[in-house]
């Protein structure tokens, strides 16, 4: 036996959606219904556990056996769920990949298991079974009953005259849809085996599947959350929420006042028309409100402040051991192969500002809500720039939270040989005062001369660096932070002047992408190559790892002039075409090489205890003696495929997960 591909139906009372596999599996209800599987693409055969049925022994030894490939489509899923039931039915065959202080001890090694979904992406494919299915074309395809079926036999269901009052549906209570649900388990790792052999010309290189088990090893471990700090923050919020409710229901007389419908009547009826109260247009409104209309629409904020719901997404996700897993997920975005966030998202949690964040954050664990109510303008604010410090290092253990200067920023200088910008940041240079005095033509010093033109640049680089215009500038707050609109378009102009290479770059690549097309052949710019081959455009990257653009086309913009067309997962999350051009592959570019960047590290750096990680940033578990400098010179080391890149990597120590400025 070489492969085995695997797929599984299970049982729990934990929602899966809610709560991620890793909490699922944990429940004293969790158990395994159906086992369908094949073996090195033979037949597939599904052992019916639920019914008595038992899995063969071989089977049952090459889960653990490193030399066997185990497949599966999401097969993290998979992997976490057979850990939990080997653990529990086959001790003496379960076995982890532990080390001393880690925190992985519950799980299979991922070592020896692949994921078709994972395979799927790297080729610029949908994230579903189903959806890779459709758009390969394949003759098996995902059975369209399952969600049904799923829902039926794998959740709950309430009690009713009808059902006797039971809460759990077994085959025995329709054996038809039974019967149904094993030919769905059965299709399913058809499906998969069909993909793999679809994909077989297009394989995912092997250190790719290395970051895949590094990855793995990250969300096994977890990240420890202080629960204590998580429930009082949702008994404040609760208690926060209760008296600004009472207190807009005193100012405006509202029934509701957290209805959006009633809110706006009542704001049309004091002279303010508005189609949205969302945050954007309240705080628009704010601006030049009357004074009873301004306490009306602060009050109306705090009330909508919805971060502070992911206190209760901790609440849903975290295992028994106080650890929240499953977190990351890996080739998530897919035109560049960065990570996307699951359940609480560190990619996505509010800023902290607070000089005071210690102190505010004991007056919550504490419970001291009038000391909070006393010192702070806003409870919910308060909360929510507070959740980053709901996740803490366990007992014995500090955070080192690293991270890149300016990564994106570096690898576009790097790729468009912007030389004035790589010596700034060779001699660890502030590159929004540099960008300010090469478009303005001054020096500029973040705390000295013309330091009011820093801001400036920092808005020209944040919008400008792939392709962006005015547009962009105003996306990005320029208005609000005090530009003027006619300044904007002189704004775009002065950057793109001061960064010549730059626009060149952005050029080349589109029309690099655009003669690979037409030609079908491979061309190369700037060191990255443009390859065509099946229908398909995939991106080399200096670390050899590819991006790919499905049926690629050259058609007609909006302006009338060429533009390249590819499908793919689009705005609407639906499977389109999607239209593009150089300064925005140079955007994918550039995310994906920053990404390899930080992947190379979590190789570097395999050793310690890696927990989570943001786009640039690291964080790390580690015994309170390690040295943050010893980490960061390690983080910082440049990949061998790309030297002569500026890199710098810097970090803190802390307690509780923060962002320090």
């Amino acid at each position: 036996m070489k492969t085995l591909s695997i797929d599984l139906e299970t049982f729990s009372n934990i929602d899966l959606k809610k709560s991620g596999v890793y909490r699922y599996c944990e429940s004293k209800d969790f158990t395994i219904l159906l086992f369908g599987y094949s073996i090195d693409g033979d037949d597939v055969k599904v052992i019916d556990l639920a019914c008595g049925e038992k899995i063969p022994q071989a089977i049952i030894e090459a889960l653990t056996d490193d030399n066997v490939t185990k497949w599966g489509f999401n097969v993290a899923f998979e992997r976490i769920c057979l850990s939990a039931w080997l653990r529990k039915n086959y001790p003496e065959y379960f076995k982890s990949y532990n080390t001393i202080g880690d925190t992985v001890s519950n799980y299979l090694d991922p070592a020896s298991w692949k994921c078709s979904m994972v395979w799927s992406a790297y080729n610029g494919l949908p994230l579903s079974l189903e959806g890779v299915g459709a758009v390969l074309g394949l003759q098996e395809q995902k059975m369209k009953n399952g969600r049904d079926l799923i829902r039926y036999f794998c959740v709950p269901c309430k009690p009713t005259k009808t059902n006797g009052g039971r809460t759990r549906n077994l085959p025995m209570h329709d054996t038809l849809k039974w019967a149904t649900f094993v030919s769905y388990n059965r299709r399913d790792v058809e499906v998969e085996m069909s993909i793999q052999k679809k994909l077989a010309k297009f394989p995912v290189p092997e250190f790719v599947w290395y970051e895949y088990h590094i990855d793995q090893k990250i969300n096994d471990r977890g990240i420890a959350i202080d629960m204590g700090v998580v429930e009082q923050a949702l008994i404040m919020d609760e208690r926060s929420k209760a008296e600004l409710s009472e207190e807009m229901k005193k100012l405006t007389n509202l029934d509701n006042p957290n209805s959006v419908v009633q809110m706006k009547r009542w704001l049309s009826d004091n002279g303010v028309e508005t189609d949205t109260l969302g945050k954007k247009a309240v705080t628009a409104m704010l601006k030049d409100a009357p004074q009873q209309l301004t306490e009306v629409l602060t009050l109306r904020q705090q009330l909508a402040k919805s971060s502070v719901k992911k206190y209760q997404v901790m609440q849903n996700a975290v295992c028994t051991d106080s650890r929240a897993r499953g977190m990351f997920f890996f080739y998530g975005a897919n035109r560049s192969g960065r990570w996307a966030g699951r359940l609480i998202q560190l990619q996505n949690l509010p800023q902290n500002h607070m000089p005071d964040l210690e102190q505010a954050r004991n007056l919550v664990k504490s419970s001291n809500y009038a000391a909070l109510e006393m010192l702070y303008d806003s409870v919910p604010e308060v909360l929510s720039e507070l959740i980053r410090t709901a996740f803490i290092p366990r007992t014995g253990y500090k955070f080192a939270v690293l991270d890149y200067s300016s990564i994106e920023a570096r690898v576009l200088s790097h790729l468009a040989q912007e030389t004035w910008r790589n010596n700034v940041f060779a001699n660890n240079g502030d590159i929004y005062c540099a960008s300010a005095s090469a478009m303005f033509g001054v020096p500029v010093e973040k705390h000295g001369r013309n330091s009011h033109l820093r801001q400036k640049g920092k808005q020209a680089e944040l919008a400008c660096g792939y392709g962006g215009s005015v547009g962009a500038l105003k996306a990005m707050g320029a208005l609000d932070m005090g530009l003027n609109e006619e300044d904007l378009q002189p704004l775009v102009n002065a950057w793109r002047t001061s960064n010549h290479n730059i626009v060149r770059f952005w050029w080349d690549v589109d029309n690099a992408v655009k003669i690979a097309i037409k030609q079908k052949i491979t061309t190369e710019t700037h060191g990255i190559y443009f390859i065509y081959q099946s229908g398909m455009i995939f991106i080399k990257l200096p670390s050899g790892r590819k991006l790919a653009y499905v049926k690629p086309k050259i058609g007609t913009n909006q302006f009338g002039g060429e533009s390249v067309t590819y499908e793919g997962i689009g705005a609407t999350k639906k499977w389109e075409r999607i239209e593009s051009y150089g300064p925005k592959f140079v955007e994918n570019i550039v995310q994906a090489i920053s990404r390899d960047i930080l992947s190379f590290a979590m190789g570097t750096l395999k050793n310690y205890f890696i927990c989570g990680h943001v786009h640039d940033e690291l964080i790390i578990e580690c015994s309170m003696d390690e040295s943050l400098n010893a980490i960061c010179k390690k983080m910082g080391r440049t990949p061998p495929w790309i030297k002569g890149l500026q890199l710098n990597a810097d970090g803190y120590e802390t307690m509780f997960y923060c962002k320090k400025d």
